[in-house]
């Protein structure tokens, strides 16, 4: 039996006449065995890359040992497989793309007094604490000079266990750091592999960045000031939002790790952000980025996550801006705080009056010269083909434009980039109108012409009038800041839901927080539009997404920190949870603006943060480390996958009987086919006096609770007791595809409650599901060598690595066989041929290789831009 290795250097001679680009890839390794050869792990990581004949001093771009054992290195695809041959090797992955999920808020969430009251109130008191408290933001920087970040009053000196530092880079000096602003670091060697492989010094189509930690985007100096900054009084957009502005914690640290670069996150830069972090003392990360949800051992924010939490360290990240479907979010992780998006009591409103006599109200945030009251002639889809009617560049025909108000569907570009198209084009005004992913949702944008959104049903309503009317027109009138809004909150459309697509059994997103029109700090260098043509500058911007509700959290989280310094980052989430709130402020449930109907656990979690009322919570469901890895055993994966992620030694024994019985302050009892009864249990610690509970449970009519005991008698502060509940589904094989309830234990001083979703799994569901994941284990162990037409690109082969696997099936294994993919939407056939490797190989001991393709170079293809280069690429299994 011909060897591995021969085998191996067959088919890189085979190779040989191919080009390569380099691709970054995280490495993952087993510490335990590293030879005693070498005294330090970067030696270790050193020699692996030495060993494929390539400079550790070039290719090696971090070496991790805070937030995982591994490094990230520049890599070819042939290397994959020698260094996969290390029984140290648990895990090799692709360097993931990850992106940004891009005043009134501490009034609306009870954290700032009215002027009008001056009697102390509780959270008074944890602001002052805070000020030991240190959040990380990792976002795209900061501006330093932003107001938000000037040093209150009486703010004491940076406490000494602080070990971050200003780094001193291209236009950012350390001296710009004080005792409000403690850090700033940035990150960016995975965005120069990234950019060099492409060719180019920067990400093509975007500005040049500053290589450091200043943010040139805004987005994360909105983020930091809204999880900590400072007050700043006279604060507005060009007028909108007028008042105070301040953060959650405006006593808190906050320091800015820079690991995005032209809006796009690298995994190995997001990696070595939080190791920085963890390093640097921080109490709360605040991620408000995410990317595509994956099992957690290819989540790079799961991985650095765990290893935060593992330190004590609370973890809030935003779920997405990809609602309202379902199984939408990301950042699904139980040690992770996931965060949706709510909306507040303030709007912007504006008024669109037709030449039928209608009148329609949306929002706006236009602050420029207003249109006068004569109605002017109004028109859609003023172009040659449909897109015009999205106000696409290039779509709109001047000539039909020009002195017009123009209506423009929502979707496929940025909000205010159809603004800028209209204007361009000579138009002069937009209604900018919600389809139906949009429904009613509302969010005011900083326009460079007159213009406002409007919802579903009056776009409906314009799009009837300007198509039917023989002479169209209509004028907008705007009218600025308006409070006490109702309802509100209202569960944002945007805003990702669940069920969690990971592990279903644990509820997502856990609440949602402010997220709908939040006034922030912003940068200096682009205007509120962000868009080049906007000449603006403001120090504040309005913004909208689970990017924004995201800070709310973590800056709400420090002040619990602060208060209860002994918490633990799940003690901290359970606080959160059990005291959200679930009705607005008429009394009735929190709606979705994506329908106008009542919104779900699916949509909001345990409802919306109540910050007050988490001080004091009377029972928290508290988690340890090992709880979590229980629960990564009770998912089925591998061991050198589950140790990837925790950095210790798993035996898996014993294990969860099921995900769902982690001590998660939330249910999601899951009732597959055949499976009509699931059982969970819980422990509660007391951290409130002695006291007795009583449990309540409301829910559907179809499914019996039971929960034993039915009454907790806790003696004193800290005791813990467990409880049972069983869920029955009184019909099996249901049709049904989900109902919510909840389970609350009352005293007389407290309500702990937790919602529960139940989801009925019919029988074609769950094969879909099996054939999916059937699809990573069809392909037998072994290489495919292709012919097929080649690639011009060389940047996206973790494209390939996510994808193209699961195009195979069993009938494609077979010599001289022909199949079929897709890439980029470019069709091509490809011929290839099987050769497999013996099953006992070590080759694939810790990570499983499908195969590989071969690429013939003389075949071009010049239409596809984010696909896999030339020559030979793994195939792996996820």
């Amino acid at each position: 039996m011909a060897s591995v290795a021969a085998l191996v250097f067959v088919l890189f001679s085979f190779a040989g006449s191919f080009v390569f680009c380099n691709q970054t890839y995280i490495v993952y390794m087993d510490p335990t065995l590293r030879p005693a050869v070498h005294p330090t792990h970067h030696a270790w990581y050193a020699a692996h890359l030495q060993s494929l004949a390539i400079d550790p001093g070039r290719h090696l771009l971090y070496a991790y040992s805070d937030v995982l054992h591994g490094f990230a290195a520049a890599l070819l695809p042939h290397h994959i497989p020698v260094l996969s041959s290390s029984p140290a090797i648990l895990h090799i992955q692709p360097d993931p793309v990850l992106h940004l999920h891009t005043t009134r808020t501490p009034q609306f969430l009870g954290l700032a007094s009215d002027a009008a009251s001056a009697l102390p109130r509780p959270i008074d008191a944890v602001e002052a604490a805070s000020r030991d408290v240190f959040i990380a933001v990792l976002d795209t920087g900061v501006w330093p000079e932003a107001p938000s970040f000037s040093v209150p009053a009486g703010l004491p000196e940076v406490p000494s266990r602080w070990r971050g530092a200003c780094e001193a880079g291209v236009d950012f000096s350390p001296s710009l750091c004080n005792r409000k602003l403690v850090g700033a670091r940035s990150f960016a060697r995975g965005f120069r592999a990234a950019a060099a492989a492409a060719g180019d010094g920067n990400v093509k189509g975007k500005p040049k960045e500053y290589q450091s930690a200043r943010d040139r985007d805004g987005h994360g100096t909105h983020t930091a000031s809204t999880a900590a900054g400072s007050a700043v009084a006279n604060a507005s957009l060009l007028g909108y939002a007028a008042g105070t502005a301040r953060g959650m914690a405006t006593a808190a640290r906050v320091a800015a790790y820079k690991v995005c670069w032209a809006s796009s996150c690298f995994g190995s830069d997001i990696l070595a952000g939080i190791e920085a972090a963890i390093v640097d003392g921080a109490d709360v990360l605040s991620l408000s980025l995410g990317g595509r949800s994956a099992p957690y051992f290819h989540d790079i924010i799961a991985i650095g996550a765990f290893a935060a939490a593992d330190r004590g360290i609370f973890v809030a990240c935003s779920a997405g801006n990809s609602g309202p479907g379902p199984a939408t979010l990301a950042n699904g992780a139980p040690w992770i705080a996931t965060v949706g998006a709510g909306t507040l009591d303030r709007d912007f409103p504006a008024y669109a009056r037709l030449g039928n006599g209608a009148k329609y109200t949306g929002v706006s945030l236009y602050s420029g010269n207003g249109m006068r009251k004569k109605l002017i002639p109004a028109v859609y889809g003023a172009g040659s083909t449909n897109a015009s009617k999205l106000c696409l560049e290039g779509t709109l025909n001047p000539a039909q434009v020009r002195g017009k108000l123009v209506l423009c569907d929502r979707g496929v570009s940025a909000r205010v980039e159809k603004g800028a198209v209209v204007k361009a084009a000579g138009g002069a005004g937009m209604i900018l109108a919600n389809t139906a992913s949009n429904g009613e949702e509302l969010v005011a944008d900083s326009h460079l012409l007159p213009a406002m959104a409007v919802g579903k049903k009056e776009g409906d309503l314009i799009r009837l009038y300007i198509t039917t009317d023989a002479k169209p027109r209509g004028v907008l009138a705007f009218g600025g800041t308006v409070l006490g809004v109702r309802p509100s909150p209202v569960v944002a459309a945007f805003s990702s839901r669940g069920p969690n697509p990971v592990s279903p059994e644990i509820l997502k997103p856990d609440f949602i927080g402010p997220g709908v029109n939040i006034l922030a700090g912003w940068s200096g260098e682009v205007g509120p539009t962000g868009l080049p043509k906007d000449r603006r500058r403001t120090q504040f911007n309005i913004m909208s997404g689970t990017s924004m509700s995201c800070p709310h959290i973590s800056g709400v989280a420090a002040l619990l920190k602060g208060a209860h310094p002994d918490w633990s980052p799940a003690a901290i989430k359970s606080a959160l949870m059990t005291t959200a709130y679930y009705v607005d402020n008429t009394r009735s449930p929190l709606l979705d603006a994506a329908g106008g109907s009542f919104a779900t656990p699916f949509a909001y979690g345990a409802g919306h943060v109540d910050p007050e009322k988490a001080l004091s919570p009377g029972l928290i469901y508290d988690i340890a480390t090992d709880d979590y890895v229980s629960f990564l055993c009770s998912l089925n994966y591998t061991i050198p996958h589950i140790k990837a992620i925790a950095k210790r030694n798993v035996t898996c024994l014993p294990r969860l009987s099921n995900p769902g019985n982690l001590n998660y302050p939330s249910f999601s009892v899951v009732f597959e086919k055949n499976l009509r009864a699931v059982k969970y249990r819980r422990e509660v610690t007391n951290v409130g006096p002695a006291t007795s509970y009583e449990v309540k449970v409301t829910g559907p009519d179809d499914v019996v609770v039971t929960v034993r005991p039915t009454r907790l008698v806790f003696e004193r502060v800290h005791q813990k007791l467990k409880y049972s509940v069983t869920f029955v589904s009184k019909e099996r094989g249901k049709s049904r595809g989900e109902a919510f309830g909840r389970i609350t234990w009352a005293s007389k001083q407290h309500k702990v409650q937790t919602p529960v979703a139940y989801t009925w799994k019919r029988s074609r569901e769950l094969l879909a599901e099996s054939k999916i994941q059937a699809s990573y284990c069809w392909f037998p162990y072994g290489f495919l060598v292709f012919t097929a037409q080649s690639f011009s690109s060389c940047n996206a082969f973790s494209y390939v690595a996510s994808n193209f696997h699961l195009r195979f099936n069993k009938k494609h294994l077979r010599a001289g066989g022909a199949f079929a993919s897709t890439f980029a939407n470019h069709s091509k056939r490809c011929r290839f041929r099987y050769i497999p490797l013996p099953s006992s190989s070590n080759f694939y001991r810790h990570h499983k290789l499908h195969g590989f393709f071969f690429c013939n170079p003389s075949l071009l293809l010049t239409s596809a831009s984010q696909i896999a280069d030339d020559g030979m690429m793994p195939i792996l299994a996820v």
